[in-house]
């Protein structure tokens, strides 16, 4: 049975990839979900107020030394403060690719431009096989308009393909007025890969203590809805591989997102809540099926279920939504 499946150029030896998590954080990590089986793994993120700390560090550094020999100005010395949070990320990177047979992807996660050009091509550089931007913006100004929120990701993007040669997914949140433009201006723009879609981890209040509480809830099964929504109406229609992520629980999941049309399923819910090994239990999930309806090949089915092109895509969503509304109004409202 043959499970290999091609993302971003990349042949990969099966769909599922282990996308950034604290499973990643180390090369230990990065080893046993690679040992699991999973296709590629996502290192954890290299954030964005990373960068830019390091990088305010090293010029007060730098102008602390204008007045010290010339050699100073060459290095940093151990115990000085320095925020060396980017220099590990490039650490693991490396010493992780060396590590694992799989591919593994360097994560920017980043709201704005930027300075990214220097930290992709060191991503690059350290034997990352591709970069996924993971684009965290929740535009809270009002006075930021709709188009500048897509014109910055445009800019994100044209800064990070500018200095490197690997391939470079965007990783983007599901709340544009119009998903299917913006994914068709960044598959225009150069973009290898969407990840569909980023996760807005909102605030809870804490009515006891009155304060806000922040945390991270793992997805579950319902959430995978919008992602394939948005994989059938995309499969086909743009040249930029596309990864699903969000809602895995089990193999159903991921075998759903190849029938929409996905190119690879990512997830970390699912290997958080189970650990590492789960990854083999999703695979032997999707084998099982796959024999038991006569699938010899991913390619033999991807997209079965995705909107056929040539399809009015409003019309057909139109048409989704009316029936579903109908099928409540009956009084059935589908498994609990």
């Amino acid at each position: 049975m043959d499970l290999s499946t091609r993302y971003l150029g990349l042949n990969l030896r099966n769909p599922l990839v282990a996308s950034a998590s604290p499973l990643s954080k180390t090369v230990d990590g990065v080893r046993r979900l690679a040992d699991a089986g999973v296709g590629a793994v996502v290192l954890y993120s290299l954030f964005e107020e990373q960068v830019r700390r390091e990088a305010r560090q090293n010029a007060r550094l730098a102008e602390a030394g204008t007045d010290s020999f010339a050699e100073s100005l060459s290095y940093f010395p151990e115990g000085t403060g320095v925020d060396h949070g980017p220099r590990r990320y490039l650490s693991l990177l490396e010493r992780a690719a060396e590590a694992v047979a799989i591919p593994v992807i360097g994560s920017i996660n980043a709201s704005t431009p930027g300075s990214w050009a220097g930290y992709a091509r060191s991503i690059q550089d350290c034997g990352a096989a591709a970069v996924e931007l993971n684009v965290y913006l929740l535009p809270g100004d009002a006075h930021l308009s709709g188009r500048d929120v897509e014109q910055r990701h445009l800019d994100i993007l044209a800064r990070v393909k500018d200095a490197v040669t690997i391939p470079v997914a965007v990783k983007l949140s599901p709340y544009f007025s119009a998903t299917a433009d913006m994914a068709r201006r960044l598959d225009l723009a150069g973009a290898d890969g969407l990840v569909l879609f980023n996760r807005f981890l909102q605030p809870d209040i804490d009515t006891e203590t009155l304060a806000v509480a922040p945390g991270i809830l793992l997805s579950r099964a319902a959430e995978v809805r919008l992602p394939l929504t948005w994989i059938t109406l995309l499969h086909g229609r743009i040249g930029a591989s596309l990864a699903a992520t969000t809602g895995v629980e089990g193999p159903v999941e991921l075998i759903k997102y190849l029938l929409g049309g996905a190119d690879v399923v990512m997830t970390a819910s699912a290997l958080l809540r189970h650990g590492p090994d789960y990854a083999a239990v999703l695979l032997d999930g999707l084998r099982h099926w796959m024999s038991r309806k006569g699938y010899a090949a991913i390619n033999d089915f991807r997209g079965l279920l995705a909107v056929p092109i040539g399809t009015d895509e409003a019309a057909h969503e139109r048409v989704n939504y009316v029936s579903a509304l109908r099928q409540a109004n009956s009084g059935d409202y589908g498994p609990w």
